[in-house]
């Protein structure tokens, strides 16, 4: 692996083969001579977001502009049970640390929700400039953790929408779970009962609160549409902390860790 990751056009690497060159233009083109200073002789891994991995050497470098040779092709296999947090937004970026921390992890899906204890809210004319700084911070912590797949950021709920979604991945054989402090069953316990039965491409949904928590009537109605309520261990842990743990354990119960 390279000492640097930069995200390519997926269909300027599908195009490309060991022994090919190209030139690298635009934003990333830019950091990788601006910013990380990259120069002849040096190897990075060019990615396209969905699984596949460019190891090139760098011919050359000019004004945003770079010339490479691909040296190897490898196209990455995905998990075969993705996970998705459900992060509540959350007041002092702590939603955004928690999205940074859950990406560099191993995390496939992202979906901001806007809980009934959310001090953080997002109205019309702020939606589209927050989702773009999430966006912002999966691409970064995706080239920091030099991952071959972008994990998807989904489109922003409310806790009513949530419910229906919830209903409908456990239709689909998904695992749901609710991190909550008052759950008598813990994390390890349903991950190990559904893998047992799960299929091929069956996911795990993980539903993070706010600060203040998950008020006792979207726990009901997110239980009644299907979801698990699930304790992680005996602390209570940061908005920012609960979903990268939580994500540490599944994968390692499910063997991708």
């Amino acid at each position: 692996m390279s000492n640097h990751s930069f995200v390519i056009d997926p269909e300027l690497a599908q195009n490309s083969l060991p022994g090919d060159t190209f030139e690298l233009s635009g934003p990333e083109a830019h950091h990788a001579v601006t910013v990380k200073r990259v120069t002849a002789g040096e190897h990075l891994d060019l990615l396209d977001g969905q699984g596949l991995r460019l190891t090139v050497e760098v011919l050359g470098t000019g004004k945003d502009l770079l010339s490479a040779r691909v040296i190897q092709r490898t196209q990455e296999v995905g998990s075969d049970h993705p996970v998705t947090l459900v992060q509540a937004l959350s007041k002092g970026d702590r939603d955004l640390q928690a999205v940074e921390s859950a990406v560099e992890l191993g995390v496939l899906a992202v979906r901001p929700w806007q809980a009934d204890r959310s001090i953080v809210r997002w109205n019309s004319a702020k939606t589209e400039k927050a989702l773009a700084k999430w966006r912002a911070q999966v691409r970064s912590a995706q080239k920091q953790s030099r991952r071959a797949f972008e994990p998807e950021v989904l489109a922003p709920t409310n806790s009513k929408e949530l419910a229906k979604a919830i209903a409908a991945d456990v239709q689909a054989g998904a695992l749901v779970l609710v991190l909550h402090e008052q759950a008598t069953e813990a994390v390890a316990a349903h991950v190990s009962s559904w893998r047992a039965s799960a299929q091929s491409g069956q996911k795990v949904v993980m539903i993070v609160g706010p600060e203040g928590g998950i008020s006792d009537s979207e726990l009901q109605a997110f239980v009644e549409a299907g979801a698990q309520a699930a304790l992680l261990g005996q602390h209570v842990l940061r908005a920012s902390t609960a979903g990268p743990a939580a994500l540490v354990l599944i994968r390692h119960l499910l063997g991708e860790l």
